[in-house]
């Protein structure tokens, strides 16, 4: 009798790699400069604040300048939100 003829399987081919679209991040520039400025002037407020013993950036405030060297640092993470 006769052999049957064996059926080639198709070799794998793995499937198309789709093409990389370019992704366009419309970052904002003014984000970054903004954001590292309000942390270094919170550090910085906070640092005057403890160095002089209160008596500077504002005396009136007293220990509230903690809380307004904060308040900027805080401003800077709240302007990171808008990084892209």
């Amino acid at each position: 009798m006769p052999k049957s003829r064996i059926r080639k399987k198709a070799d794998y081919t793995p499937p198309q790699s789709k093409q990389a679209t370019a992704i366009k991040l419309n970052s904002r520039s003014w984000v970054a400069p903004v954001m590292l400025a309000m942390f270094i002037l919170g550090l910085a407020w906070i640092v005057v604040f403890y160095v002089t013993d209160g008596s500077l950036p504002i005396e009136a405030l007293g220990n509230w300048n903690i809380v307004v060297g904060f308040g900027f640092i805080a401003a800077g993470f709240g302007v990171s939100t808008q990084w892209k």
